[in-house]
């Protein structure tokens, strides 16, 4: 697959192809082109006995600075060392991709003032799959994600750390030099311009966008297994009472849910028809269960809103200063990270809730006065066998901590540049917990997955019926990798199978070969 990099706005889609998937970057000539005649606009203004921004001053507090010419490239590069300060646990390899690949996308709109040349050097790393050594702190979410796109500006210099496709560590000239990748010699402004981007938060929130969309609809096909399991009624997904409170989220939810549970002789075996029309007196589930749609749903309109900002944040030439479209060259801030920040921190609410609830029907399977008529904790033989009791233990644990990654990074701000930037946006704080958070909810989600699928096995048998067909499909595709019920064995495997299964999509694939799900 090949991604073409130019004044066009890139898509999650793109982001993620190439962050994850190592999709090949394509440079778009004309783009170059344009990148060529912006660089004259600070060629001109670094002959300029007038100071300008980056181009012949300091940064940040020493903006007042003023640069001989013969120590201006020397700026550049002493801007990229001293900003390469990151610290911490090494920074997963797909988020500097991402990071490296947003960089480039603003480099290519032409207004940054960079040559062609550092475009192409960034598009061989990636393509080489060279990825800069980062670590996990160093961003403050202002002025762009500082040190993170500091460590792949050094990289492209021919310096500091990487590692290759294989992913060895590698000093970063020998790295290039295998590769046949020239290091650039950074000119004016050109340091400055591949550090002030808030490419990480971006890069993060298209990876998270991308796991989610998947993990809410596996949460819509695990809503679904434990109402069939649990007996519960499928009523309250009708249409015409979500047409009642039209969110567009719980709308899908619902819809999927129905589906899931289409055909379920599970379902029918505790309706009754009266005049004609069936019903259930199971229509006040507990919320866990009659109120999912409207969880998930919300979860699925407050990603739809992160989305938008992530589409505009694509659309974005973020750098300071930036070269306008008719050539001037401006101070601006809109390196500041609040729009992403903000829109990272409500996901990771939402997660949390999603989560949270998904815990709770697990936990109500358990329950023998609530789980209608199957054994406590879904034992094999109760108190011999403990069944699920330390899974449900396990989902709750990772809740509580979700809970803790749910409170706002971006409420926080710590002033740093001698006061210059005195209120900061800590967005990639943000987007690292968001990535805690989307695997915390990962496992919850399995979790229940597992549970239920046992629940499955168990009503089947108890009440002489199959399960509906999307939710037996799933059943098969975990039974592949997971014994059915029986007596107590060792459950982390199984738990890290169920994980696996749900992180890749293979749950969720099963259901969907049976039924459309959004």
């Amino acid at each position: 697959m090949r991604i073409t990099v130019g004044a066009r706005p890139l898509t999650i889609d793109e982001v993620v192809a190439v962050a994850r998937h190592d999709a090949e970057v394509v440079l778009d000539p004309s783009a170059l082109a344009a990148m060529a005649e912006t660089r004259a606009v600070i060629e001109a203004l670094a002959d300029d006995v007038e100071p300008h921004y980056g181009v012949s001053t300091g940064f940040g507090a020493l903006a007042t600075t003023h640069i001989p010419p013969a120590k201006r490239a020397e700026l550049q590069r002493s801007l990229v060392r001293s900003h390469a300060a990151s610290s911490g646990p090494e920074v997963e390899r797909e988020v500097v991709r991402g990071t490296m690949l947003l960089r480039l996308q603003t480099l290519s709109t032409a207004r940054t003032g960079a040559r062609p040349i550092v475009a192409e050097t960034y598009a061989a790393l990636l393509n080489a799959r060279l990825t800069p050594i980062v670590g996990e702190y160093g961003s403050l979410g202002c002025s762009g994600d500082l040190a993170p796109l500091a460590h792949c500006a050094l990289a492209v210099m021919g310096e500091g750390f990487v590692r290759d496709a294989a992913g060895t560590e590698l000093p970063a000239a020998q790295a290039l030099a295998a590769a046949g990748i020239e290091p650039v010699a950074l000119r004016e402004k050109e340091g400055l311009a591949l550090i002030n981007g808030t490419d990480g938060m971006l890069g993060m929130l298209a990876l998270a966008l991308t796991d989610l969309e998947r993990l809410v609809a596996t949460a819509d096909v695990a809503a679904a297994m434990s109402v069939e399991a649990l007996l519960g009624s499928d009523r309250p997904f009708a249409p015409e009472l979500q047409q009642l409170r039209p969110h567009p989220g719980i709308a899908t939810s619902a819809q999927n849910m129905r589906r899931v549970l289409a055909g379920s002789p599970i379902v029918a075996s505790h309706r009754t028809v009266t005049d004609g029309h069936e019903d259930c007196d199971r229509v006040q589930d507990a919320y866990s269960l009659r109120c999912a749609p409207q969880v998930h749903g919300a979860v699925r309109d407050t990603m739809a809103h992160a989305a938008a900002v992530a589409g505009r944040e694509l659309a974005s030439a973020v750098d300071n200063p930036v070269v306008t479209l008719d050539g001037r060259v401006v101070s601006n801030g809109s390196f500041h990270g609040a729009p992403l920040g903000y829109v990272l921190d409500f996901l990771a609410i939402v997660v949390a809730d999603l989560a949270s609830m998904s815990e709770r029907r697990t936990d109500r399977f358990l329950d023998k006065a609530r789980n209608q008529g199957l054994t406590a904790f879904l034992a094999h033989d109760p108190g011999v066998d403990s069944g699920h009791m330390i899974a449900q233990y396990t989902q709750a644990g990772i809740v509580s901590e979700l809970k803790r990654l749910a409170v706002p990074a971006s409420v926080d701000s710590i002033p740093s540049s001698a006061m210059q930037e005195d209120h900061v946006a800590m967005g990639w704080s943000a987007a690292r917990k968001l990535r805690r958070a989307i695997d915390g909810l990962t496992r919850v989600v399995a979790i229940e997955l597992l549970t239920a699928a046992r629940a499955l096995d168990l009503r089947s048998a108890a009440v002489g019926a199959p399960p509906a067909d999307a939710t037996a499909a799933v059943v098969a595709a975990l039974r592949a990798h997971v014994a059915g019920p029986g007596p107590d064995r060792y459950l982390a495997p199984e738990i890290e199978h169920a994980v696996r299964l749900t992180r890749d999509g293979t749950l969720l694939a099963a259901a969907r070969a049976v039924t459309a799900i959004d």
